[in-house]
């Protein structure tokens, strides 16, 4: 069955991974109830790679900073873009930005929808 992805890429400094924790449990259940599938919040953990284009160089992180990668799962587009018209509305998102704003640049991060089209 062929789902939608919405994607981020966050460098957030690594002394408010905690704070940033407790505020994604709150967002994770925000979405969940507006229609999302899954819900993912992941940290940096194995970034030292060769060859190829690490997350903190591509998420340019400044020193003291770590990646995260995060993700939500929707049935479809149609279905993300309703649950994101909610998850705006939804008051406890403005409770949450006022929360997050001092755990990281807002500005700084990545976000993209993506079409699933390989599941295994």
């Amino acid at each position: 069955m062929p789902h939608y992805v919405d994607g981020f890429v966050i460098p957030v400094p690594q002394k408010n991974i905690t704070n940033y924790q407790r505020v994604a449990k709150k967002a994770s259940k925000v979405w969940r109830d507006h229609g999302a599938l899954a819900y993912f919040e992941c940290v940096g953990d194995d970034m030292e790679v060769k060859n190829l284009t690490p997350f903190p160089k591509l998420a340019k992180t400044k020193p003291g900073e770590v990646v995260v990668f995060s993700w939500a799962v929707f049935k479809s587009r149609k279905d993300r873009d309703r649950a994101n018209k909610a998850i705006m509305a939804d008051p406890r998102m403005a409770k949450m930005c006022n929360e997050s704003k001092d755990l990281f640049d807002c500005k700084r991060m990545a976000y993209g929808g993506f079409k699933v089209i390989v599941e295994a």
